[in-house]
């Protein structure tokens, strides 16, 4: 006699006899991935953000690559960079500060401090060397610190210079924009203003060189204004309204009568 098969362990049979198949599903580990291939990845699309133009998600992308590599020296540059395109100079003179690195920076340094107006600073904080810093942008920010402090014959030397050495046909047009700029302020103090002195009689060009310099007052008097009588405005005439298909001067006026009954009427009795 055969001896039977033995069961499959991978089979129960329930209550209405059929077998049943049980499956016991592993959890999936997934591996995470190393922090250099995080950081490629990042990376990647942290040019792509660059060349798309958005800038502030890109900031946020270089925040993760710092997270992963704090001493990222591509992640740092590109951040410094971000913040200064994006209007952000306090923001980058913390990032600067960051760094405890003496030095580093400087010309990004000076020029957050000019984009926060503090130009005393911002020239203090400019690089004396051009092993320090790039020599076209520090010699731009220095026209441009000449320019709003009134040295516009220093800007527009500043200008000239740069001008013959322009890599790009961008920032030459900007150097032009800029020389156009100084060249009109220095006219108007070498010339037109001069010129506007002389056409003044003498006695009032004397008068005007001996003068002292006006004294502001520390605060300006208070003078009070009479207030003038309000008058009253004048009636506006009522618009007559006509009716429909009437013209003034041409229709024939109304019967006076019309109101009266017919029987209180003059025309009473009249043939039409």
């Amino acid at each position: 006699m055969p001896t039977p098969a033995p069961k499959s362990k991978s089979k129960s049979t329930g209550s209405s006899g059929v077998s049943k198949s049980t499956h016991i599903s592993k959890p999936k580990t997934r591996v995470p991935l190393a922090v250099p291939e995080q950081t490629k990845r990042l990376l990647k699309t942290l040019v792509a953000q660059i060349d798309g133009g958005h800038n502030l998600n890109a900031i946020k992308t270089c925040d993760k690559i710092l997270r992963l590599a704090p001493s990222d020296p591509d992640a740092l540059q590109t951040k410094l960079f971000l913040l200064l395109s994006t209007d952000q100079p306090a923001a980058a003179i913390t990032l600067i500060e960051s760094l405890n690195e003496e030095g580093a920076n400087a010309f990004e340094r000076a020029y957050a401090l000019y984009c926060l107006n503090k130009r005393a600073e911002a020239r203090d904080a400019l690089p004396q060397s051009s092993a320090e810093v790039d020599e076209r942008g520090a010699r731009h920010l220095e026209a441009q610190l000449d320019y709003r402090e009134g040295a516009y014959q220093a800007a527009f030397d500043i200008y000239n210079d740069l001008l013959d050495s322009a890599p790009t046909a961008e920032e030459q047009a900007d150097i032009l924009t800029n020389i156009q700029a100084a060249s009109s302020h220095l006219d108007f103090i070498n010339t037109t203003f001069l010129h506007s002195l002389d056409a003044l009689p003498t006695h009032l060009q004397t008068q005007l060189e001996d003068a002292p310099p006006p004294a502001l007052p520390s605060s300006a008097p208070v003078v009070q204004v009479a207030a003038e009588p309000v008058r009253a405005a004048p009636p506006k005439e009522k618009k007559v309204r006509l009716p429909k298909g009437v013209v003034l001067g041409v229709t024939p006026p109304p019967d006076p009568e019309r109101w009266l009954k017919k029987s209180e009427r003059s025309n009473l009795g009249q043939k039409r």
